[in-house]
């Protein structure tokens, strides 16, 4: 099981770029609604904890989530393994292996790969009665609430160190479109080894909101 369940420490890429962008899209909306001709320091200070804490809920919600993933994906392993052990022959066996393949997938295996995978997995210990979450596991959704509320603090420095409202303002929007189209980037690249095109997609997603939010009168 140990092998199966290995994971590059302590996030994945994909999981730590994606909680970023999730912590931006959030935070962009909320400077968003910072009106430059109303706002003063106690209107900014409200918009800050406001931001800070729809993240901190964020956060939260997601490292939970993150471990009944792990959770629930452990425990269909275990599902699998259990069953492919038991399995009455070893055709039976193969057949449990492939139909836990994609679709994809199973249009590339042989008959003698199946046969490989349900021989390894015959030799494995007996798989326990019910999965478990790991110290990595903790680790990993701990990360994903670092990572969602770190996201916060890049887009509102801005209003705390410039007394310029709408200078600020302009400054966290720019900061936030640069943080997109990097983590976008990142993302195009290890999917596509086309960062650029990504990177232009996420960066479009953030001028539509603050273009939705300057329409209703952000």
């Amino acid at each position: 099981m140990n092998d199966e369940d290995r994971r590059e420490p302590v996030l994945g890429s994909i999981d730590r770029v994606s909680e970023m962008l999730f912590g931006l899209f959030m935070t962009l909306s909320f400077v968003g609604a910072v009106s430059v001709v109303d706002s003063g320091r106690a209107e900014i200070r409200t918009m800050f904890f406001a931001a800070l804490g729809c993240n901190l809920a964020w956060g939260i919600v997601d490292a939970v989530m993150y471990l009944v993933r792990t959770l629930a994906d452990r425990g269909r392993k275990l599902k699998l393994f259990r069953a492919v052990q038991s399995a009455s022959d070893d055709e039976t066996g193969r057949r449990l292996v492939l139909s836990a393949m994609s679709s994809s997938v199973r249009e590339l295996v042989s008959v003698t790969e199946l046969e490989a995978v349900r021989s390894r997995i015959v030799a494995l210990p007996l798989a326990p009665a019910s999965p478990s979450l790991r110290r990595d596991d903790v680790l990993a959704a701990f990360a994903v609430f670092l990572i969602v509320v770190g996201s916060t603090f890049p887009i509102v420095v801005p209003f705390m160190l410039m007394s310029d409202v709408g200078a600020a303002k302009n400054v966290s929007r720019l900061i936030a479109l640069i943080m997109l189209f990097g983590g976008g980037f990142a993302l195009g690249r290890f999917a596509t080894h086309r960062g650029w095109k990504m990177g232009l997609i996420m960066m479009g997603l953030g001028v539509a909101l603050v273009g939705a939010i300057k329409l209703f009168g952000g």
